[in-house]
């Protein structure tokens, strides 16, 4: 009996099946790609000058806010770039600020410390979302949590999280690049390189909000997380230039987010993380390989009221937290010591206040012989404080 002929819509069909399948297979395998790290073995570095290292007695010696852009009343989730002692700022200030989280309106501001007049300079906003997004070729809803890090060559690069439709869950990393390598704070600008390539799922649902770790190759590892229904930390990892080189995943724990790296040794990292369950605790992941590998950890025991952190371990046996201690409020923010990342002891209160009080998202950076601490305050400004080692002349 001679077979009957397929009609041609089913032919056709069939073709765009195979083809489609196809396609997801080499996005698949391109996605793979990506997220293998590289072969060589990272290796961080620690963030203090042999020559300066400070003590564990830590003393505030200067604080206040950092000035906001004219008409600017919110603003949120701030990061510590520290400079070279050759440039006229000690470190760089970046966080989001806008009429209110998530407006429009929001875009990423920025002040630089003048090392000779020992203050603050006037913000600027220095990213626009609408700006980006005709760069970019496609639109970006709102602006968040930026983080900062220089280059082997000097070269400021900036990660954001940026979205598109959907909240922040729906996020996306962007990264984007000092335009050019001078050092006049008025002219810093930035261009997009591109949305991280992260996931074949156009790249959603990875976000960024604690600092690099820098590697002995003058490359770094990027904490970041994926946050759609799950939450779960990974590590990126980028060359000297700032070439996107693989991703980690951190834990198979899926309700951890907002990793922020310890440095034990030059391959023995810890992660201390936020955690979204109902136990309010923080948690811990490490990796003996440079990153390669991570497993879950005994945890610190500290309670955290589901809330960001900041952690600097600045040398063999000397790490510091900026972090809430009440499982409930955010009202408080401690300043911790540790020798190993797992027993902490509260070195001070960097800030407190009572019932709706928010002192939260803290960033913590080594610069000019001090420890610098920017936080939100209210979420209507961004505080920050000096600490001095006591022997400090």
């Amino acid at each position: 009996m001679p077979e009957t002929p397929l009609h041609p819509s089913v032919r056709s069909f069939g073709v765009r099946l195979v083809c489609a399948l196809v396609i997801c297979a080499a996005l698949l395998a391109l996605d793979l790609w990506q997220r293998a790290p590289q072969p060589a073995e990272p290796r961080g570095v620690w963030p203090v000058p042999a020559d300066s290292m400070p003590t564990m007695a830590l003393v505030p010696r200067a604080g206040g806010q950092i000035p906001m852009p004219a008409n600017t009343p919110a603003a949120h989730a701030s990061a510590l770039l520290p400079l070279p002692a050759e440039n006229a700022a000690s470190l760089l200030a970046f966080w989001f600020a806008g009429s209110r989280e998530s407006a429009p309106d929001v875009q990423i501001a920025a002040s630089a410390f003048d090392r000779s007049r020992q203050q603050w300079r006037p913000a600027r906003f220095v990213v626009n979302r609408q700006e980006a997004g005709a760069q970019l070729g496609f639109g970006l809803r709102r602006l968040g949590n930026p983080v900062a890090w220089r280059d082997a060559a000097g070269r400021i690069h900036l990660f954001v999280v940026a979205t598109g439709l959907g909240g922040w869950a729906a996020g996306r990393i962007l990264h984007l690049r000092q335009v050019d390598d001078g050092q006049d704070f008025e002219q810093l600008a930035f261009e997009p390189v591109r949305v991280l390539p992260l996931s074949w799922l156009w790249n959603t649902s990875h976000l960024v909000r604690a600092m690099p770790l820098p590697l002995a190759d003058g490359g770094m590892v990027l904490p970041a997380y994926f946050e759609l229904g799950k939450k779960y930390p990974v590590a990126l990892r980028f060359d000297a230039h700032g070439e996107f080189r693989g991703m980690v995943r951190m834990s198979q724990r899926g309700y951890l987010l907002q990793p922020t790296l310890l440095m034990r040794n030059e391959t023995d990292w810890l992660a201390l993380l936020r955690d979204n369950s109902a136990e309010k605790k923080l948690r811990a992941v490490q990796t003996v390989d440079g990153g390669r590998h991570w497993q879950d950890v005994p945890e610190p025991g500290l309670h955290n009221p589901d809330a960001a952190i900041a952690a600097l371990a600045l040398e063999p046996g000397l790490m510091l937290l900026a972090h809430n201690p009440r499982p409930d409020s955010r009202a408080v923010l401690d300043l911790s010591v540790s020798s190993d990342g797992r027993q902490w002891r509260r070195l001070l209160t960097l800030a407190q206040g009572e019932g709706p009080s928010e002192y939260s998202y803290p960033s913590l950076a080594w610069a000019d012989g001090s420890l610098w601490v920017s936080y939100t305050d209210q979420r209507r400004t961004i505080a920050w404080q000096r600490l001095d080692p006591a022997d400090k002349r």
